[in-house]
């Protein structure tokens, strides 16, 4: 089996350990696929995190979703929500209202307009382009459970 890791970081002394070298591999291949995914967005006007956004409210629709629902469900929980949900406002992918029972809240719902750019990249047959496009259905299935492995006591 190939080095690669090694070879990229240009890593001349062996990890100390498999378990360090699969984290930095991991922390490799995130950095890949999240500026593949910023790359494959561009063209859309919308960012990774935007995306996630328009998801989120996308699985809600037709009822509204709030600020904090939002960020429980985000995978980027770091993102400042608030604020990419005004710039949302002013695509026009979202409307924004404040919450009639509690003022302090507001309720967000996904446009038409957004709905129209999700079901485009969805229907997009580019996910070949992305780093893991190469891998055989069994190898996806072989990784989605080392993931969900992984993710167990998170």
């Amino acid at each position: 089996m190939p080095n690669n890791i090694e070879r990229l970081i240009k890593q001349r002394i062996p990890f100390q350990s498999e378990t360090v070298k699969a984290l930095v591999g991991f922390m490799y291949v995130s950095y890949i696929l999240q500026d593949a995914q910023q790359q494959y967005f561009k063209p859309f006007g919308i960012t990774l995190q935007q995306y996630n956004i328009l998801r989120i409210l996308r699985g809600q629709f037709p009822k509204a979703s709030n600020i904090n629902l939002i960020k429980e469900r985000m995978i980027d929980r770091m993102s400042d929500v608030s604020r990419m949900i005004d710039r949302l406002v002013k695509l026009e992918m979202v409307t924004k209202e404040a919450n009639t029972l509690d003022k302090r809240n507001v309720d967000v719902v996904i446009t038409e307009k957004a709905l129209t750019l999700l079901t485009e990249i969805d229907q997009l047959d580019s996910m070949e382009k992305l780093p893991i496009g190469h891998l055989t259905p069994d190898e996806i299935r072989q990784l989605n459970q080392v993931i969900d492995r992984i993710l167990e006591n998170y």
